[in-house]
């Protein structure tokens, strides 16, 4: 009951609670707007991969993105933020908020990922839509973003939901670039007090509810779609 009552202390008495939020607030829109960097740019490395390569222009475009893929894919998340905040983005004369380059970094990260889960979900899209897109006079572009990547985002949307669910694990490394999230807010309190068992139960009661939400999300999702099906 002691660890409690140092916690709430800490928590409420000493205004823990703002640096929580805030931390969480940080890992939100980390993972949401990382995930959404990512889909676009799997989508473009995805629709390139499809292609015919009958132009030497995406070959070369083709061979770069296996190198992307293969260079995010193969090195771990924190590597990745600490080489691009204190060697690649001051190399490049970017300056811009350490949440900015966390939203930057975790979308590059997860477009290595995407492009493969979208590639197989357009893949397992019957090719007869692709004909039938064309044979309605439209182009190869409106053919995938009309007819095929709706098809082919019902089929991954599971694996999109674990790749979201990934991302919202993986924020606890942002810390290493001075990012204040979820995992650091409440890490902070149990520095202070010394107490470290609450704060880490309630850090894992946190990411539990909030995997939670999205998997009940994406089964919400995933029976309209099979709703509207029939």
């Amino acid at each position: 009951m002691k660890n409690i009552e140092i916690f709430i202390e800490h928590f409420i008495t000493y205004g823990g609670y703002k640096d929580y939020f805030k931390g969480l607030a940080n890992t939100a829109i980390i993972a949401v707007f990382g995930l959404l960097i990512g889909f676009v740019i799997g989508c473009i490395i995805a629709t390139v991969k499809i292609i015919p390569r009958k132009n030497v222009f995406f070959k070369i475009v083709d061979k770069i993105f296996d190198v992307y893929i293969a260079l995010f894919r193969g090195t771990p998340m924190v590597v990745q933020l600490l080489l691009m905040h204190f060697a690649l983005f001051p190399a490049i004369g970017l300056n811009i908020p350490s949440v900015a380059e966390a939203v930057i970094i975790f979308g590059l990260n997860s477009g290595a990922y995407m492009a493969e889960i979208l590639r197989g979900g357009i893949n397992a899209v019957d090719i007869g839509q692709m004909e039938a897109g064309r044979s309605l006079g439209f182009g190869f572009v409106q053919t995938m973003i009309r007819i095929i990547l709706p098809q082919a985002i019902k089929n991954i949307l599971p694996t999109l939901g674990n790749e979201f669910i990934a991302l919202i694990k993986e924020t606890s490394v942002v810390s290493f670039i001075a990012v204040l999230d979820l995992t650091k807010s409440l890490q902070n309190i149990a520095n202070s007090t010394y107490e470290y068992f609450v704060p880490y139960i309630v850090l894992a009661l946190t990411y539990l509810i909030l995997v939670l939400g999205i998997t009940a999300l994406i089964k919400l999702m995933e029976k309209r779609l099979a709703r509207n099906e029939r």
